[in-house]
């Protein structure tokens, strides 16, 4: 789990970070927006209610050593909780290497969508913020195979594909390299 906090304000909150945390198992994350001055305690209620309350407790906890983390709080909470923390060294964040690789990942998803900042405004007043693009974000990284399972992390959490946009339109696409066969049957349609 880790913070990535140089954002501008977005969302009807005006968050200005988001937390980043990854399932080690099904490579599931969870991006949740936040704002980078909450304290240990606004974020035990955000991931208590976002994550916790979803999925259940977690056994181990990967993180930084920020100061939300390392605090009595969050110390307390997990002990009583059974979940151990574990810290990356520092000037060694590979420690945390699979949330660094998914906010990398995120990071670079939200650039593609907003390429020349970090929103979009549309001439009616529609504002498109990166924090508006999280589900839909989550939702894409949720349903991409990943490299080392071969699977996407929705089939590993939940043993099945969501259906997406995208099924509904492929049954009408045209293949333009069609096989012998399949180019048969176009023929005779």
């Amino acid at each position: 789990m880790d913070w990535v906090t140089t954002l501008p304000p977005a969302g009807d909150r005006s968050y200005n970070a988001w937390l980043g945390l990854v399932d080690k198992c099904s490579k599931t994350p969870m991006f949740l927006p936040c704002h980078k001055d909450d304290m240990a305690m606004d974020a035990a209620i955000m991931i208590w209610n976002k994550v916790i309350s979803h999925k259940g407790l977690f056994q181990n906890i990967i993180s930084d050593r920020d100061p939300k983390f390392t605090s009595e709080l969050w110390t307390n909470l997990h002990n009583l909780f059974g979940t151990r923390l574990s810290f990356s060294t520092a000037y060694h964040p590979q420690t945390d290497g699979l949330a660094e690789r998914m906010i990398q990942t995120l990071e670079d998803m939200i650039r593609v969508f907003c390429p020349y900042g970090l929103e979009f405004k549309y001439s009616d007043g529609f504002t498109l913020d990166w924090c508006t693009l999280i589900p839909a974000l989550e939702l894409a990284y949720k349903t991409s195979i990943h490299s080392s399972t071969g699977k996407t992390p929705a089939m590993l959490e939940k043993g099945w594909n969501p259906r997406l946009p995208y099924d509904t339109l492929k049954k009408d696409l045209v293949d333009i390299n069609p096989t012998e066969s399949s180019f048969k049957l176009m023929l005779d349609k």
